[in-house]
């Protein structure tokens, strides 16, 4: 398998364009958004499949030497907060509990910005047996990625028969205070009978349930606009058992548009990615564990601050790279233009 195969760009940029850039230390790009989300990606490695997202023999492995090492993370991120303004920090993956020294990671970002909230996006396979270390650690909340309820339908997604790990993995994150507990569902065809069943579930254990419409990041390049499930299509799924009010969203710059089930307080989120775009209030900045930087999901143009960090770069340095960065971020994903290409890492890859 070629990396190419992998999801991993061939040609990194070097350096990025500053031209026009106004005199800010926060990540501001051409269009006048502020990156203040930083995603932080800390392995490839997955312990299910997903068929949106890995393929059936996963992803090769990136080497030990090339990933980031957990303080290599907490210098980044400290500096990501200190420097250039970012409000959140959230890690994923692949899969973040994949990392043996995940606990590690998340009290070292805690103790150098303890003011700042730490949150994981998670399969939660094995998050029973570690939610209450990470707790103390000091994460503050996990998304979870569930997006059925079903046992059959559950194996075949994600190839793997483990929906009880990932309950279990649900319900000992909101016994160790990790709340809200927010369920990520990908919108699929195969599920779409099964979301309120889904809603039903998280409504009962106290979640907060978000769809998100599939996007053109999966590893097999089989998606296409024409077989995609839409917001649309999921409110009149919804709406068949439960009375949905539009409620928008509570900050300009949240991906979910939120329902109130049945008159509230519960809420149902959407995340419609492609159908709703909402590229132009996204606030993101990306930072791959490898140690690239990524300024969209769906731009290949990366920065290595990798190199320049284990090259004995000053926190200035990094900091006017990763600023460069986001100053070449795209006013959108273009996936409606008729000349679009998808990223060339896939979701896996990137991180989500």
């Amino acid at each position: 398998m070629t990396l190419v195969d992998m999801g991993i760009p061939t040609v990194r940029s070097g350096r990025p364009a500053t031209d026009g850039r106004p005199e800010t230390p926060l990540l501001v790009d051409r269009f006048g958004r502020i990156a203040r989300d930083l995603r932080v990606s800390i392995t490839e490695k997955c312990s299910l499949r997903c068929t949106y997202c890995m393929p059936e023999e996963g992803l090769p492995a990136i080497p030990a030497e090339e990933l980031l090492t957990a303080g290599e993370i907490v210098r980044l991120v400290t500096l990501a907060v200190r420097e250039l303004g970012i409000h959140e920090v959230r890690f994923t993956g692949g899969e973040p509990l994949m990392r043996r020294d995940l606990e590690e990671i998340v009290a070292g970002c805690h103790a150098a910005v303890p003011e700042i909230p730490l949150a994981m996006t998670s399969n939660g396979i094995g998050l029973q047996h570690r939610a209450a270390r990470l707790a103390a650690a000091g994460l503050t909340r996990v998304n979870i990625s569930l997006d059925t309820v079903d046992r059959d339908g559950f194996a075949r997604l994600t190839r793997r028969d483990r929906l009880e790990s990932v309950l279990s993995g649900i319900r000992a994150a909101n016994a160790a205070g990790l709340a809200p507990v927010k369920v990520n569902a990908v919108l699929m065809r195969e599920t779409l009978d099964g979301a309120a069943d889904l809603l039903g579930w998280c409504l009962d254990e106290g979640c907060e349930l978000r769809f998100i419409e599939e996007m053109p990041l999966d590893a097999d390049h089989e998606w296409a606009r024409a077989n995609m499930v839409t917001a649309a299509d999921l409110l009149d799924v919804l709406g068949a058992r439960y009375r949905l009010t539009a409620a928008g969203r509570a900050d300009p710059s949240a991906p979910a548009e939120t329902w109130l089930v049945d008159g509230g307080p519960a809420t149902v989120g959407i995340i419609a990615s492609v159908t709703r775009k909402f590229c132009d209030t996204c606030d993101r900045t990306r930072l791959t564990a490898d140690g690239m930087l990524r300024s969209c999901l769906f731009s290949d143009q990366e920065f290595d601050l990798r190199g320049i960090l284990r090259a004995g770069a000053g926190d200035e340095e990094l900091a006017q790279l990763w600023r460069g960065a986001m100053w070449q971020k795209w006013a959108g994903h273009g996936i409606d233009a008729a000349d679009f290409v998808p990223p060339e890492r896939t979701m896996g890859a990137i991180g989500g």
